[in-house]
């Protein structure tokens, strides 16, 4: 089926310009703001795990945020990898800790010291699956506080979707996507120090960290004169109102010819534009022509 005639757009392409259009956030300004993100889950943490630490406060440090490829986050030993689906938009989100932290809890969790085998598993047991199940419910949680998510109706927090040991297997971020790399060392006593891991990927942390686009700097203009083109020669209708007197209906339907109706003529005379008054004056007389002297201007 051919048509009669060539297909011809309705109207042109829209063609904003430049100056309205909002550049995206660049990392000199997200990662300033994942940082400040990073403090706040810091300070969050340090009581948020003492239930996995026997009740100990823990005290957690946070690096300042790097830029790299979600390949990069990959480790060569035994590692539990966690994705989260965050916000309303379902952002992933990758939690990064070494399989010998989430035994070493474990052991603990059990009543042992946190001793750990010398020679790792494969994988990681059930129940290590089951700690580290627990550690991906603190993190979501003071994650999802710390970006300002908690929305207390349960659809724009940070949700744990699946974990997994090694990141091929994982899914859900390409090897290549870019992400912003959170670590945190959580030391406690004299144990040695264990790390957390959060990676967030760059696209997502304008929305996450409410990070908004700035508009460039626009001169002000100052405000058009009436004095100069193309105001000034425009003609407006100005009224003086001399006189406004109510009548009631039935003595507008009662006129007659040559009936004299008595009405107050005001000192101070409105003068209009459309609806608006632009000032008052008073009535006068100018070579024989009735004037108004203005005498106020609104």
């Amino acid at each position: 089926m051919k048509p009669e005639r060539p297909l011809v757009a309705e109207r042109p392409l829209a063609r904003h310009s430049p100056a309205l259009l909002r550049p995206a956030p660049g990392a000199a300004e997200l990662l300033p703001a994942l940082a400040r993100v990073g403090d706040r889950l810091a300070r969050a943490l340090r009581n948020a795990l003492a239930p996995l630490l026997g009740g100990a406060t823990a005290v957690v440090a946070c690096a300042p945020p790097v830029e790299q490829a979600a390949s990069e986050c990959a480790l060569p030993d035994l590692v539990a990898y966690s994705l989260y689906a965050a916000g309303a938009a379902g952002h992933p989100i990758l939690s990064v800790i070494e399989g010998e932290t989430v035994l070493c809890l474990l052991d603990r969790a059990f009543g042992g010291s946190g001793e750990v085998p010398s020679v790792l598993p494969r994988e990681l047991s059930l129940s290590a699956e089951l700690m580290t199940g627990r550690i991906e419910a603190i993190a979501a949680q003071q994650l999802a506080a710390a970006l300002g998510l908690n929305s207390g109706a349960g659809a724009a927090d940070i949700r744990p979707l699946r974990r997994a040991s090694s990141l091929a297997e994982l899914g859900g971020l390409a090897a290549d996507t870019r992400v912003a790399m959170l670590e945190f060392t959580v030391r406690e006593g004299g144990r040695p120090p264990w790390i957390l891991r959060i990676a967030l990927p760059m696209a997502a942390l304008a929305d996450l960290t409410g990070v908004a686009a700035q508009r460039p700097a626009q001169p002000r203009r100052a405000p058009a004169s009436p004095v100069e083109a193309p105001f000034a020669e425009m003609p407006l209708t100005v009224r003086a109102v001399l006189v406004d007197v109510p009548l009631p209906l039935s003595a507008l339907g009662a006129l007659e010819i040559g009936q004299v109706l008595a009405v107050p003529v005001a000192r101070n005379v409105p003068l209009c534009i459309a609806d608006s008054v632009i000032g008052h004056g008073t009535i006068g007389a100018i070579d024989d022509r009735v004037a108004i002297q203005l005498a106020q201007l609104s």
